[in-house]
């Protein structure tokens, strides 16, 4: 059964199977029965299509490591270097200095920049409740305080943080409809559909972030906001009242709306 599965994701099975670590199980091999047992069943799931990151339970994300399963989506590489943005955009942050995750599913954003900046109060919301059960658990697994709250991008946050944010993050659904029908099996069957789909266009959460954004940041306020690559131009359109621009990933395409109100842009 163990032989079709590629040797590095069965390494990382065999990994979650015995809490064994990659060293340890090159130094021994053999599983207990029971751990044979977790394994096979593990390698069932996977050939079935289920995300490995799912079956491992755990993925490192900057400074913190969090639990997924399908409650939220997988953390991406991508959201990663929009972390790494934020912080150098921010450079300090106090308890004075509020910070904003949008669709914050498992936490991984929110989370990281409460790590990054602990003095500074940090808020996540997201329209699923089952997702924000999930960001909690993380929060008290890593230690950190966030306020999580349950509701559409910025309904639930406090009226008095209203032109007072410093820091609005995001990655918010950026699928179009047709983009979500070509989507793999793995992704399809398994990741929330809520999360990714946006809508007929795929643009319609990015432009409700800066319309609205616009009425709770302070002067100088800070936007990174994932995008789909073919979104560019319409990302610096719909952020016409910012100063801004659209930065690549590490493969080169753009795919980071980083904006900045009244204020020059980007550092």
């Amino acid at each position: 059964m163990s032989a079709t599965i590629p040797p590095h994701e069965l390494v990382r099975l065999q990994m979650a199977a015995t809490g064994r670590s990659r060293v340890d199980l090159l130094a021994d091999p053999t599983l207990e029965p029971g751990e044979q047992a977790r394994l096979d069943g593990l390698v069932v799931r996977r050939l079935a299509g289920e995300p490995l990151q799912y079956l491992e339970g755990q993925v490192p994300f900057g400074p913190i490591e969090v639990r997924v399963d399908r409650r939220a989506l997988i953390p991406r590489p991508e959201t990663e270097q929009l972390w790494e943005a934020a912080v150098v955009a921010m450079g300090e942050a106090g308890p004075g200095t509020p910070i904003v995750d949008l669709g914050t599913g498992s936490g991984v954003l929110a989370l990281a920049l409460k790590h990054a900046f602990p003095p500074a109060p940090v808020y996540a919301t997201d329209l699923s409740e089952e997702a924000l059960d999930l960001a909690r658990a993380n929060a008290a697994a890593n230690g950190l305080g966030v306020a999580f709250l349950q509701g559409d991008l910025f309904d639930p946050l406090p009226s008095v943080l209203r032109g007072r944010v410093e820091l609005i993050v995001a990655n918010p659904p950026y699928l179009s409809e047709e983009d979500w029908e070509r989507l793999p099996d793995e992704i399809r069957l398994h990741e929330p559909r809520e999360a990714l789909v946006a809508g007929p266009a795929g643009t319609e959460i990015v432009a409700r972030i800066a319309e609205e954004a616009y009425w709770w940041l302070g002067i100088g306020g800070w936007v990174l906001c994932e995008i789909g690559e073919t979104q560019g131009e319409a990302a610096l359109a719909s952020f016409g009242t910012y100063e801004r621009e659209v930065r690549p990933d590490l493969a080169g395409r753009p795919r980071f709306l980083v904006a900045r109100k009244g204020a020059p842009c980007c550092r």
